[in-house]
C-alpha cells in the first residue's frame, strides 16, 4: 500500500470538521510544519491549507465550513491530503480510511452536514469518502432539511 494520511475519525460540528489520524508509510524526518491540504477538484486547483502539527506520525487538524463554500460555484468537491508544506519537494499524501478492512465507504458512512450561509448563497458542506474510500469534503447548493440528512435544493430555472 502507498503512504497516506490514514484518517481514524471525523468530527463535523460547531462550524469546523475536525480529522485525526496518522500517517502511514512515510515516517517525517525532524519536526517541520505539515498541513492539512484541500485540493477544489476540476475547478482550476485552487487550493486551502491549515496547520496539521504531528506528534510523531500523528495529526490533528480542523479547518472551518465557511472557507469551503465558494459563493458561485453551483457545487463543489474538495480533496484532502496531508502535505510537508509548499514548494519545493512537497510531500502530499491523500487522506483516506484503508487498513480498518471495511471496503465501499461511501455507501456505509454517512457524516452530518452542515450549513454555511452568506449573503447570496446557502449551501450543505458534508465529508464523504468516495469509491477509492479517500476522504473528501462535498458542497451543495441548499440548506439542511428537518432532518439532518436530508438536503433541500433549490429548483434550478433552465
Amino acid at each position: 500500500m502507498k503512504p497516506h494520511a490514514e484518517i481514524q475519525q471525523v468530527w463535523p460540528r460547531d462550524g469546523r470538521i475536525r480529522f485525526v489520524g496518522e500517517l502511514h508509510g512515510h515516517t517525517p524526518a525532524g519536526t517541520g510544519v505539515w498541513q492539512l491540504l484541500l485540493v477544489l477538484r476540476n475547478q482550476g486547483g485552487e487550493q486551502l491549507r491549515y496547520d496539521a502539527p504531528l506528534d510523531g506520525v500523528r495529526f490533528d487538524a480542523s479547518l472551518p465550513v465557511d472557507d469551503l463554500a465558494l459563493d458561485g460555484l453551483p457545487a463543489a468537491t474538495w480533496d484532502l491530503h496531508l502535505s510537508s508544506g509548499p514548494g519545493p519537494g512537497e510531500l502530499r499524501l491523500r487522506a483516506g480510511r484503508h487498513l480498518d478492512d471495511i471496503k465501499g465507504k461511501k455507501k456505509i458512512m454517512v457524516y452530518p452536514a452542515q450549513s454555511v450561509t452568506s449573503d447570496e448563497d446557502a449551501t450543505v458542506v458534508r465529508p464523504f469518502y468516495t469509491v477509492n474510500d479517500n476522504l473528501s469534503v462535498e458542497c451543495v447548493p441548499g440548506e439542511i432539511g428537518p432532518h439532518s440528512w436530508e438536503i433541500e435544493r433549490p429548483e434550478w430555472v433552465g
